[in-house]
């Protein structure tokens, strides 16, 4: 379930989606893009089509690219599935070419009870007084590593700290956990950054104009803000001097080689570059869960992300299930969807502990699934209950254009190609221009 933005090329769609039917029947399909939830969400599908033999679910599941690829081709074609697993910073793209159906009158003459979802989350779905999703999930970040190499190099993460001048506790700890090829530490004299075996952090670089998974906690902590207005404001402050300072002590990791230059970094993931032992943490978000807890390769444990100036921040982000405007079927579309935002399939999906679910107490038995299968992810939920300790991201219009200048000026910092303040002011400028032209 990752949060960050893919550049989407969106055309306004038109014709019908679903699939062919028997007389008196009805087959929805249903798209997701995370194989780990797809066992929870058939169990979801098989009770509901028990409680509605009519009305069969269809699931199609695409890994997370090849997802948001398909559904741009199925939306320009007329045939994207009849419900669909939203983003939060995609939908707005999406209504505005007329592609997601209004589902507010229905909310409204069936009396959903918006307030069971964990506050911030159903408010994010709406624009321009339509609804277009009902929530699903939420999730919260984390420090994850490995526990082999923190043991081993003697450095406690429990409590980190974090400033952009020495990058306090925090750098001191990437730093002893570097080694190079002839076992030197990042902190001990003759360690040899242009030849390192274990790099101190893994981050997601190529992490659009969201940093959720690498800066944007940290930019947060210093002080900064994205936009004016969340959501659908019209403003951002992407010159921040704030974000500037996080972006270059990014830069200065990469220069001090605690992390791989950004140009030589492996196409792999953060997960299958610490699973094959060769960096010892990352960030990482509450989805990922089930995947690190259950690795072979290594052993793995989450620790809070750490504190910066203004205290310890985390990306807040949640999932919607949205209605395809071009589906047959919107009655039963709405009725699947209306279960997947109830707590008879959030609590099946909260047994299965896969993500934290939208509804309040569906959330609590999915940390209790957890513990009683021995994984310690408190931290996830302590985070998202401090009620100064999360930041929505960002949800605008504009928001796969903002995504390709901003991602483009960060790539720009890491190749050390630009400084921090200049390529991010240029950005700005860029991204505040899309609004002025409506």
């Amino acid at each position: 379930m990752k949060r960050g933005i893919l550049v989407l090329a969106l055309l306004a769609a038109a014709g019908c989606g679903g699939a062919q039917q028997t007389p008196g029947k009805v087959t929805l399909t249903y798209g997701l893009w995370d194989d780990i939830q797809q066992p929870a969400y058939q169990q979801c599908a098989d009770a509901f089509t028990k409680a509605n033999p009519d009305i069969t679910i269809k699931i199609t599941q695409n890994a997370w690219d090849q997802y948001w690829q398909n559904l741009t081709t199925q939306m320009v074609a007329g045939g994207a599935p009849d419900v669909i697993t939203m983003q939060a910073s995609y939908y707005p793209q999406f209504v505005k070419n007329g592609q997601l159906l209004d589902i507010q009158p229905m909310v409204e003459a069936d009396k959903v009870d918006l307030a069971q979802y964990r506050p911030g989350l159903a408010e994010s779905w709406v624009k321009d007084g339509g609804r277009y999703g009902l929530p699903k999930d939420w999730d919260t970040m984390a420090v994850i590593y490995n526990t082999d190499l923190v043991k081993k190099a003697g450095v406690d993460l429990s409590d980190l700290t974090w400033n952009p001048t020495d990058g306090g506790t925090y750098e001191k700890a990437i730093a002893r956990l570097t080694i190079d090829k002839n076992g030197k530490r990042g902190d001990e004299p003759g360690f040899d950054k242009t030849k390192v075996a274990v790099y101190g952090m893994v981050p997601e670089l190529n992490d659009g104009s969201l940093g959720q998974n690498s800066w944007g906690n940290l930019a947060v902590s210093n002080g900064f803000s994205f936009i004016d207005k969340n959501p659908f404001g019209t403003k951002y402050f992407y010159d921040n001097p704030k974000l500037a300072e996080a972006a270059a002590w990014y830069r200065r990791l990469i220069e001090k080689g605690y992390i791989a230059p950004y140009d030589k970094t492996s196409t792999l993931g953060t997960d299958a570059v610490l699973a094959a032992g060769k960096g010892a943490l990352g960030v990482t978000g509450s989805w990922m869960i089930t995947t690190y807890l259950g690795a072979k390769e290594q052993k793995f444990a989450f620790a809070p992300l750490p504190k910066g100036p203004l205290g310890r921040k985390s990306a807040f982000n949640g999932l919607a299930d949205s209605i395809y405007s071009g589906t047959k079927h919107k009655d039963a579309a709405w009725k699947w969807v209306k279960f997947l935002g109830s707590t008879a399939c959030q609590d099946l999906v909260a047994k299965a502990a896969v993500v934290f679910p939208a509804i309040t107490s569906s959330s609590e038995k999915a940390l209790q699934a957890h513990e009683a299968a021995g994984r310690d992810v408190k931290l996830f939920v302590d985070q998202a209950n401090d009620k100064d300790g999360t930041f929505l991201l960002p949800v605008s219009d504009h928001a796969d254009e903002i995504n390709e200048i901003v991602g483009t000026a960060m790539e720009q910092v890491w190749l050390g190609e630009k400084d921090a303040p200049s390529a991010l002011t240029a950005a700005n400028t860029q991204v505040n221009a899309l609004f002025e032209r409506g």
